[in-house]
């Protein structure tokens, strides 16, 4: 059975979003990888979808969207995103914490 590996940010709109994608593009046969945040916005982050499909030909408007943590499902991994912003509380000790970009 794959872990489930959640990437959490607080608004699910352009890091979680871009390594929700890369997560299951690289690793997929290995994980199933979500995002999630603690808001939502209305859409993904539009120069992150662009530059996905840019350059790694992933469309991430055709499966994903800006959700909040009671949308997924509970992950054997949680990856903070290190937004430098308090990060959200999704009722578990977080694994990793990530400082990417």
């Amino acid at each position: 059975m794959k872990k489930k590996v959640a990437f959490i940010c607080v608004h699910n709109s352009c890091r979680s979003q871009i390594a929700e994608a890369l997560g299951n593009y690289l690793r997929g046969n290995e994980f199933e990888c979500y995002s999630c945040g603690t808001q939502t916005k209305e859409q993904i982050n539009q120069d992150a979808v662009r530059l996905m499909k840019e350059l790694y030909g992933i469309d991430m408007e055709e499966k994903q969207y800006s959700k909040t943590y009671d949308k997924i499902p509970t992950p054997d991994i949680a990856i903070s995103m290190g937004c430098d912003v308090g990060c959200p509380y999704i009722g578990r000790v977080r694994l990793y914490k990530c400082f990417v970009w």
